[in-house]
């Protein structure tokens, strides 16, 4: 790689502007270059659209497929508003789940594959604790490809190797474009926008995996919670952040044991005697704190049991496993000599990160993907939508996209301060500035050290405010002693700021929230109780004069009514010594 820094600004302009490459940006472009072709729509990317983010090597099948005959609107908000433990706004996931089936059409008219039966109907399995809503793709490594065959197609302007790193706002607080910067040569590049949609994934990078590994992690790992940082640096309403991202994986592997996949062919999570323990293995907080249950009892570890299926459906479920999304697994697997067929796999805890498409953790947005910003919106694994998977991005990126074209279309281009940009330039490039200091890597492992040792859960006070005081000598080193000595130590400096961002909002989220809720995501040992009276609500987080302030948004009217004895089933999901 070149290790010159080139100076130089390009300033561009557009109607709508789409930060992020992957699932819910590249079709939340399309929407919206669809609904008004008209329009110039950007998709700007820091890596390239045609393999970035968390679908790069595909998907093996929708999690959440809302499909006639197998399930309703209503059915699927109630299973969601009860995984969530309730604290949900249930018009964004209403209007997901009557249009998601919509989408899954398209996406089988780009030729992505979903398993069908004898029929030609389209084969959804049960994992959920309730309804069945899994639907396997046979060919889901193609998933990516399929979809930016589309945007091509449409000729949507697509900006690689662009890292978005400030968002523009005019005087009157409406969005007015962003800041970025080249990752191959540290070029800046200004779009002005009528509209902006933030599509930036989760923030895969916030805890560190047990192997050590910064890359090694459960999510995306280029996912390191750029789009969180810039929404609160911006001004938007991020929700719920307490509720951490926690996930089941295979111990020592970077990715899931995938009993979503398993489970229909007859897998399940098992301790070491052999027993399954939980009578649903679809992911809540309150499956993981079972899981962390089990993991510290005398009947730990955990496995994921496959070696009691015939051996031709083991073949099946390895055909899926191993192909698809993650085919590293099948190598590691072969490289431990693992055989599914003879042993179980040994399952443990992931890091933590904020995802709303495995919790709830998020910017705030509603059923039409606004955020709390005018003209800001946000869509997939960053949105606060909850358990929204790979077809919720899909699904409200094509939100996000329609009606922010909408808006472009009737809107003049706002104006900004241009002196935004020259402090934001000075920001970005201070770290090129240095002859010597800390290299972004040895910042990054300090940072993600600090979480896992003061913010994973279950959370203590104390802990958390020591993890505080941490954090902000780990931004002062940010600040004065950080180096990058080419393009792409910038970028990495620039996702540890990110990184470190998050890490305080995690802190300041799970101090607000005093009680226990949502099982192990926000298991907080001090108050150990579930206290509804004064906490069954939204948390949300907001930046405020400069400082980081919580407040309490209460829980609009709900679409589907739940009963309060509905509401705490997951409550209810460890097998009986009885049973």
């Amino acid at each position: 790689m070149e290790d010159n820094f080139v100076e130089g600004l390009t300033e561009v302009t557009c109607d709508v502007l789409v930060i992020g490459g992957g699932t819910a940006g590249p079709m939340a472009a399309l929407k919206a270059k669809q609904r008004n072709p008209e329009l110039n729509v950007v998709l700007l990317e820091k890596a390239n659209v045609k393999r970035s983010g968390a679908i790069s090597m595909g998907m093996d099948g929708l999690n959440n497929a809302v499909v006639p005959g197998y399930a309703t609107p209503e059915q699927y908000t109630k299973e969601i508003t009860i995984a969530n433990d309730g604290i949900v706004d249930q018009a964004p996931v209403f209007k997901y789940a009557s249009r998601c089936f919509e989408i899954i059409g398209e996406l089988d008219r780009f030729g992505i594959r979903f398993q069908k039966n004898a029929n030609g109907d389209f084969d959804l399995k049960k994992v959920h604790h309730l309804g069945t809503y899994v639907l396997p793709m046979p060919n889901g490594d193609t998933v990516k490809k399929a979809l930016y065959r589309q945007i091509r197609r449409e000729r949507i302007l697509i900006s690689n190797r662009f890292m978005a790193t400030r968002l523009l706002t005019a005087k009157d607080g409406r969005i007015a474009g962003a800041i970025a910067v080249n990752t191959r040569s540290a070029e800046f590049l200004v779009l002005r926008a009528k509209t902006v949609i933030l599509c930036m994934g989760a923030a895969g990078r916030l805890g560190l995996p047990h192997s050590g590994y910064l890359f090694g992690t459960y999510e995306n790992p280029t996912n390191s919670g750029d789009g969180y940082s810039m929404a609160y640096h911006a001004g938007a309403a991020l929700a719920n952040l307490e509720c951490y991202q926690i996930n089941p994986l295979i111990k020592d592997y970077n990715g899931p044991a995938c009993a979503y996949v398993a489970g229909p062919f007859g897998a399940y999570t098992a301790n070491s005697e052999g027993k399954r323990f939980i009578e649903s293995d679809y992911w809540s907080g309150q499956m993981m704190q079972e899981f962390y249950n089990e993991l510290q009892s005398g009947k730990g570890p955990v496995f994921l049991k496959l070696n009691h299926l015939h051996p031709d459906t083991v073949g099946e479920i390895e055909q899926i496993l191993h192909k698809v999304e993650r085919p590293s697994r099948g190598r590691f697997h072969q490289a431990r000599g693992t055989d599914y067929r003879e042993v179980m796999i040994e399952m443990h805890i992931s890091e933590i990160g904020f995802c709303s498409g495995h919790s709830a953790s998020g910017v705030f947005v509603d059923e039409f993907a606004r955020t709390t910003v005018p003209g800001l919106y946000a869509a997939g694994d960053m949105a606060s939508v909850p358990h929204n998977y790979m077809l919720g991005a899909f699904t409200n990126g094509a939100i996000a996209g329609e009606h922010a074209a909408g808006v472009a279309g009737e809107i003049d281009l706002p104006e900004f301060d241009s002196e935004l940009v020259s402090l934001e330039r000075q920001r970005v490039l201070a770290p090129t500035r240095r002859d010597d200091g800390i290299p972004p890597n040895q910042l990054e492992y300090k940072t993600r050290r600090l979480v896992n040792d003061y913010l994973q859960p279950p959370k203590v006070t104390a802990k958390m405010q020591i993890g505080q005081a941490r954090l902000a000598e780990v931004r002062e080193d940010l600040e004065r002693a950080l180096v990058a000595r080419n393009p792409h130590e910038l970028m990495r400096s620039l996702e540890v700021s990110s990184i470190l961002d998050c890490a305080d909002m995690a802190a300041q989220a799970s101090l607000y929230r005093t009680e226990s809720r949502w099982g192990l995501y926000h298991n907080r040992v001090d108050y150990p109780d579930k206290d509804d009276d004064n906490w069954f609500c939204h948390t949300l987080l907001r930046k405020v004069d400069g400082r980081m302030v919580s407040e309490k948004r209460a829980i609009e009217p709900y679409i589907v009514p739940i009963e309060h004895e509905e509401r705490t089933a997951y409550e209810r999901l460890r097998v009986s010594n009885q049973a």
